[in-house]
């Protein structure tokens, strides 16, 4: 009874001033404001009533925020927030944890709509009395009206655009994801164009991937970063069409095709959306590589070309890719290589590079299959008699056996293989004619120079 007539007290003392949010903020900012003395008009009953408060508040944490020292807490804690402001920071500090305690435990309705007013001023005068932390406060200010106050999605996102705009990448993750899902709110509601979304996931990712970056650096874990990447890029998937991102960034370009950072953000997302068949993609990455070259627009450029399977060009750029940084991108370069090679039917090049990738990604088994390819392609032209002719499927039918061993997921392309060459191994009239036996092992020539087993066909 007694905390119920108290947060009754709180809300007619405070509740009843309006919350008018980023605008008084805006207001405050235009105009000198007199903050008056640190301890107030009467600052001997100020720094009484803090010691009083934060007594009873300590009583409460202490107890995990569950015994009645609360109570007591916040008639002393009401004062000072109203007669001495700028008495000490904790008050505001406190006061979220006592507010949103209040309207976590409000019944009513009403009641709790003014805890929220409450709450939004106790972040509003904190910013006005200790501005240097604005963007910090104005980030938790935005979470709690998004979760507390649907509705006003606006409002929230406002707050966190401005909060981003001041934190920049020291911006937290929690702000950063309820910032996106406000963007959304506001697309959904036609306040904002789709231009606007992919400009805040520009933004926010830029964010996320310094902080990947910094904590990479100082050997932390990047969970916590990743799985924030993660959340923002499944909320954008729904406005990242080709269709989308064409007709936003072709604008950018041809307002701007010398902006090498503009150039970078089109052809990393039009890459990963696997938009890269555009126009735009092929002149952005070439731009790109005209004004820097470096090893990762190289590899593009090479990728690029690989598709539109023009080999001669490719290999001329994938080199390069094979000195980037990420491990991941090297071992796909080193595929690319192989493929582009083995459409010139340089097989022991394109060996080479399959190997070379198998050796970066051991649990890749696809090198296997391209290697197991070339030398099924070879069978005829590495042999002059009918055994011959067909010992180079033994060696294929290895690299294939050895591909879904490593691959499981590559298990049933394998097997076809498996079973479609087996079926080209020599008779078994053909193998004793050559006295040789089933079982025994014997030495493919040729380019393969490979030691394998002999099989007869069944």
């Amino acid at each position: 009874m007694k905390r119920r007539l108290l947060s009754i007290v709180l809300m007619l003392t405070i509740g009843v001033f309006s919350y008018s949010g980023l605008n008084a903020q805006e207001s405050d900012k235009t105009k000198k404001v007199d903050l008056g003395p640190k301890y107030g008009k009467d600052s001997i009953r100020c720094v009484m009533n803090i010691s009083l408060y934060r007594e009873f508040y300590k009583q409460w944490k202490q107890s995990k925020y569950k015994n009645c020292a609360i109570d007591d807490a916040i008639k002393p804690w009401r004062w000072v927030f109203l007669n001495c402001p700028r008495g000490t920071q904790n008050t505001y500090v406190d006061g979220v944890k006592i507010m949103k305690y209040l309207i976590k435990n409000e019944k009513n309705n009403a009641v709790k709509d003014k805890y929220i007013d409450t709450l939004m001023m106790v972040y509003d005068q904190r910013i006005k009395y200790y501005s240097k932390k604005e963007g910090y406060i104005l980030g938790r200010q935005g979470v709690d009206i998004f979760g507390l106050r649907t509705k006003d999605f606006e409002k929230a996102y406002n707050i966190f655009k401005k909060s981003v705009e001041i934190q920049g990448n020291e911006s937290a993750g929690p702000v950063l994801v309820y910032y996106f899902r406000s963007t959304i709110k506001m697309a959904k509601a036609s306040l904002i164009d789709i231009a606007t979304i992919v400009k805040t996931f520009d933004r926010i990712c830029e964010i996320i991937d310094y902080n990947i970056k910094k904590s990479k650096s100082l050997g932390k874990s990047t969970a916590n970063w990743e799985n924030t990447k993660g959340n923002i890029e499944l909320g954008f998937e729904p406005y990242a069409t080709c269709e989308n991102l064409i007709g936003i960034y072709q604008k950018k370009f041809d307002e701007n095709p010398d902006n090498i950072e503009l150039l970078k953000k089109i052809t990393k997302i039009l890459d990963k959306k696997d938009c890269n068949d555009d126009q735009l993609f092929f002149d952005a990455t070439l731009k790109l590589y005209e004004l820097e070259p470096t090893c990762a627009s190289a590899y593009l450029i090479g990728k690029m070309y690989l598709k539109q399977e023009n080999y001669i060009e490719a290999i001329k750029y994938l080199p390069e890719g094979t000195k980037l940084e990420d491990t991941e991108d090297v071992a796909d370069c080193y595929i690319l290589l192989a493929e582009s090679y083995r459409s010139f039917k340089n097989y022991p090049k394109s060996r080479s590079y399959a190997l070379k990738a198998l050796e970066v990604r051991p649990d890749e088994g696809s090198p296997l299959i391209i290697i197991g390819d070339m030398y099924a392609a070879s069978a005829n032209d590495c042999g002059d008699n009918e055994l011959t002719k067909k010992a180079a499927y033994w060696a294929a039918v290895d690299k294939y056996y050895k591909a879904k061993k490593i691959d499981p997921s590559l298990e049933g392309i394998a097997n076809s293989r498996i079973s479609s060459y087996s079926a080209h191994f020599p008779k078994i009239e053909t193998i004793f004619f050559e006295n040789l036996n089933v079982g025994d092992t014997y030495k493919v020539e040729c380019w393969i120079n490979e030691t394998t087993t002999i099989r007869a066909a069944k």
